[in-house]
């Protein structure tokens, strides 16, 4: 049996404080939007109690897809850095980035760097060469292969759709087959949802075709994302079987807004290549915000594990 948590859309607060020089650009959208908006509804305490719950299942790796901060400044990079180091080793927690990560020009490969150990391949050097494409990337994690993608990029003001280009594609596709090739489950880490009409057109995914046909050649199990902070299941057409792609809501996302509160998503897998057995649990942060609770859970795969309990409460939908 193996576990894997999947949590995203972190958006680590409160904002530090920004020079006039930060501010003349793309970021004073952002700054704006939190003090109006986002500053209401995500929270710092909301994210303890989601990762308290989370440590208690025990789970065997850690996926977080991306927008770990808010506006991409120097100090927020740094602290969501030293914030990965607080929740667990390297080996444990594989990390992507988001939209928010690469707020403006060169802050995706600043982010990259400083979160480095989290998101490289197994067989990467142990300093990111900063002329290399890191993304996809490779992990192998017990009976699981990792491969992130990135469609993190710098955009417009008012823009927050993401890039997947046709060379990230013809990796993603080798990597895919790699892994296929050793009998591992293929889970696929994207933080815009590759899927039409999940985003509106400012937030959507530049390269769904791509991502789709990188799916299909090259097969997977399972593509985890963030980005709309909802709890989303859509399917994508795979090399043998529908693929489920999965989103959840925002880690921080406190009670009172009208985005659906914190939640994670655990997943339990058992099984072997062509006999898979997936269980879908999602943990949500309870109306009055004070606890974390089951909330619903789904069979992906295969039949319910005999060593996994599940309360009668949860709603196998």
């Amino acid at each position: 049996m193996f576990k894997f948590a999947h949590i995203s859309d972190i958006h680590l607060g409160p904002l530090p404080k920004l020079s006039l020089r930060e501010l003349f650009s793309k970021r004073i959208t952002g700054f704006v939007n939190w003090h109006r908006n986002r500053s209401k509804h995500l929270f710092v305490n909301t994210l303890d109690l989601l990762l308290s719950d989370l440590k208690l299942r025990e789970p065997d790796q850690l996926v977080i897809t991306g927008d770990l901060v808010n506006l991409a400044t120097k100090i927020e990079t740094r602290l969501a850095g030293e914030w990965l180091r607080t929740i667990g080793d390297p080996h444990d927690t594989t990390v992507v980035p988001g939209n928010h990560d690469a707020y403006v020009p060169g802050a995706h490969d600043k982010s990259v760097n400083e979160w480095y150990p989290f998101i490289k391949s197994d067989d990467d050097p142990a300093q990111w060469p900063e002329d290399d494409h890191i993304f996809p990337t490779m992990r192998r994690r017990g009976p699981i292969a990792i491969i992130g993608c990135s469609t993190s990029n710098a955009t417009l003001p008012f823009s927050a759709s993401g890039y997947y280009g046709s060379r990230q594609a013809r990796e993603t596709v080798n990597l895919l087959k790699q892994a296929g090739e050793e009998g591992l489950f293929r889970v696929v880490l994207i933080h815009h949802p590759p899927i039409r009409g999940a985003a509106s057109s400012h937030k959507r995914m530049i390269g769904i075709r791509r991502f789709g046909a990188a799916i299909s050649t090259g097969g997977a199990e399972l593509v985890l994302h963030g980005h709309t902070h909802l709890n989303t299941l859509y399917w994508l057409k795979g090399r043998e079987k529908q693929v489920p792609v999965v989103g959840i809501a925002s880690a921080s996302q406190g009670p009172g807004g009208h985005k659906p509160r914190s939640a994670y998503n655990l997943f339990t897998l058992t099984g072997e290549r062509g006999n898979w057995n997936l269980l879908r649990e999602r943990y949500s942060l309870t109306e009055k915000g004070d606890g974390v609770a089951l909330e619903d859970s789904k069979l992906l795969y295969g039949t319910m594990p005999a060593e996994v309990s599940v309360p009668e409460a949860a709603r196998i939908l």
